[in-house]
């Protein structure tokens, strides 16, 4: 079963519920960061968070989280588009892991001081920013706390991740449940209570649950409709064309530079896909530049 995102609505008690798969593109990302098993949880939780606030964008809208913790993670920079594509990475890959990695190690990895950052292209002139302090390092609390104070949408977030005995991504994925405007003020909390009566996330998902049976599970006798199942992927929008015109950014005097050194590498952060430039392409640039 490959990574997807299941989205529901439940329209007479005014609710709507999304739960995703995001074991594949957690296990890319730790590939492409080679990234500790630390590291590579800690990034699953990221990117299984993209997925989420991916899923509420509309057609060519962008999302952007980056998390600036006091723990030894540093930054962590995530990104999802409207069609599930998501990216990600973090500022220090190769954290020393303990031998059992869960929730509590995730936390103190990103620290329980320091910002959360939404932001978001929603292809209107200015990009809208929403910044709150972080309170416990627990990304999934974070995420409900953002979408409290920055969005005034009360919310479940829950983020599953669980790593095998020698360090790799067994099993991620994520659940986020909201009321839908003058809907029933009830209905979210009785949908939590039904969460909070079954296993954690990352016990359903190793227990090879899918994303529609968990939200079957939550939603019950409730009446819902399943609105949407989209694949997820880790991709990045980087490419040989955008990272020239960076390098134009640069300006001729150190294009002329890296001329004369024979060549020019351009590294993404995102997926450490590498462009390389030689004399002649630079040439290229510059006579693009003149032009």
């Amino acid at each position: 079963m490959g990574d997807h995102l299941v989205r529901v609505i439940a329209r007479e008690a005014g609710v709507r519920g999304f739960a995703c798969l995001t074991t594949a593109m957690g296990r890319e990302g730790a590939r492409r960061h080679d990234a500790s098993p630390l590291s590579a949880a800690a990034l699953s939780y990221g990117l299984t968070a993209a997925a989420l606030l991916g899923a509420l964008l509309k057609v060519q809208q962008r999302v952007a989280i980056k998390v600036q913790g006091n723990g030894p993670l540093g930054q962590m920079v995530t990104e999802s588009d409207a069609y599930g594509h998501v990216r990600g990475y973090v500022s220090v890959p190769d954290l020393p892991s303990p031998i059992n990695i869960g929730p509590e190690q995730v936390a103190f990895a990103i620290g329980e001081q320091g910002l959360l950052t939404v932001a978001k292209d929603l292809r209107v002139k200015d990009i809208y920013r929403g910044v709150v302090e972080l309170q416990s390092g627990h990304l999934d609390e974070e995420l409900m706390h953002y979408l409290q104070r920055s969005e005034q949408v009360p919310s479940l977030v829950e983020i599953g991740v669980k790593m095998n005995s020698i360090g790799e991504l067994r099993v991620a994925g994520g659940l986020l449940l909201q009321p839908l405007p003058g809907g029933d003020p009830g209905a979210l909390d009785r949908l939590i209570q039904r969460s909070d009566d079954l296993p954690p996330l990352a016990e359903l998902l190793t227990d090879e649950q899918t994303p529609e049976e968990i939200l079957r599970m939550i939603f019950g006798p409730m009446d819902y409709e399943v609105l949407e199942k989209r694949d997820l992927s880790f991709r990045c929008s980087c490419s040989w064309e955008r990272s020239k015109k960076a390098l134009m950014l640069l300006g001729r005097d150190e294009i002329e530079s890296l001329m004369a050194e024979g060549e020019a590498v351009v590294e993404c952060h995102f997926c450490h896909e590498r462009y390389y430039y030689g004399v002649e392409a630079l040439e290229t640039i510059l006579d693009e530049m003149s032009g």
